[in-house]
């Protein structure tokens, strides 16, 4: 990979998208809809996708599927957007000035998935493309968010989508993992939402990798010390989106085959259940997807879909040292290398 001379004075300016960009990534985002949906029903057993398809008043519309009441699915939504207006609202326009005066067009897939048993984590996956004038973007990504810490599980996830980046830019990974674990990170608790995966947006092939708001933390950092990556055009974006978005049923399912058999008991439920109180709290308060739904007039129960069907608070708590939930706040809601973590018994293995 090279990078450009971040001493000149010329940026490079985004490629110009295909005259059918909108279309292509529309057809795309209902395929990969289509595909999840699929593979969940099939793992799940019991459970079948409802679809509600919806309207947009302002302009365009959608389809909502969600699963209640399933096999290994308490509750899971797969949704499907494709929404355009006359200007972006502000959160977008505060990163994107320049698409200010501009009506856009915005298209995406959406997922959350909570699952009945504590030893399966709950996930998110969002992949999502906007245009506004001679501005265009991709964003997206997928992370897990476990109540009990299986090493194994965080390691699979993250070296699943690990390759996906590999396979179209060796830096992509190591900026959007540490972008991810800053992303979903709740202040007020100072704790990750779960172990991570991969974030990124505004991705329209100049400039540095990074584009977020936190200039002196990690993945903005790493991101300076590769400088302005050379120019990627709309169809590099679109297979890298493409990509990810194919990695997830591999990435997810042999983690649910692991898992789903195991017995828990009242306490591991309710400690799920606690633990869903952070999920809330970060969606109803830092998520960018809820809050551009909501600032857009999308439709509220699509919106809010990601939400656990039961939760709990309780004042206050601390886990017991030296118990399984201890681990998961001393290790696993902090940020780990999880693509380099080995099982004990492969390191015997390696040292046998």
């Amino acid at each position: 990979m090279t990078a450009i001379d971040t001493n000149s004075t010329k940026k490079s300016q985004p490629s110009t998208p295909p005259a059918d960009s909108k279309e292509r990534v529309s057809q795309f985002m209902k395929q990969l809809q289509d595909e999840i949906c699929a593979g969940l029903e099939q793992v799940d057993g019991g459970g079948k996708f409802r679809e509600d398809s919806w309207e947009r008043e302002e302009g365009g519309g959608g389809r909502s599927r969600v699963l209640s009441d399933g096999g290994i699915l308490e509750q899971g939504g797969v949704n499907f957007s494709e929404v355009w207006g006359s200007h972006l609202p502000p959160s977008i326009l505060k990163q994107r000035p320049e698409a200010e005066g501009h009506g856009f067009y915005a298209t995406g897939t959406s997922m959350v998935l909570h699952p009945y048993s504590p030893y399966i984590p709950t996930v998110h996956l969002n992949y999502r493309y906007f245009e506004a004038g001679p501005v265009w973007w991709f964003g997206g990504g997928a992370d897990l968010t476990p109540y009990y810490p299986f090493a194994e599980d965080a390691a699979h996830f993250h070296r699943s989508f690990k390759a996906a980046c590999d396979r179209h830019n060796p830096e992509y990974h190591p900026v959007f993992k540490r972008w991810c674990d800053e992303y979903f990170y709740l202040k007020h608790r100072e704790e990750t939402r779960g172990v991570g995966g991969l974030f990124f947006d505004y991705q329209d092939g100049t400039g540095e990798l990074y584009k977020g708001p936190h200039p002196n933390k990690a993945a903005a950092e790493y991101s300076k010390q590769l400088g302005e990556i050379e120019h990627r055009n709309w169809s590099d974006l679109f297979g890298f989106i493409q990509d990810c978005g194919k990695t997830f049923l591999p990435a997810y399912l042999p983690i649910i085959e692991r898992r789903k058999d195991i017995e828990y008991g009242e306490q591991q439920r309710n400690f799920q259940l606690y633990r869903r109180g952070r999920y809330v709290e970060f969606n109803l308060v830092y998520d960018r997807g809820t809050i551009f739904g909501l600032q857009t007039n999308g439709r509220t129960e699509s919106i809010l879909m990601s939400l656990p069907p039961l939760v709990r608070w309780q004042y206050n708590y601390q886990p017991e040292p030296n118990t399984p939930e201890a681990e998961l706040y001393e290790t696993f809601l902090k940020p780990q290398d999880w693509v380099n973590w080995q099982t004990s018994q492969s390191q015997q293995k390696d040292e046998g």
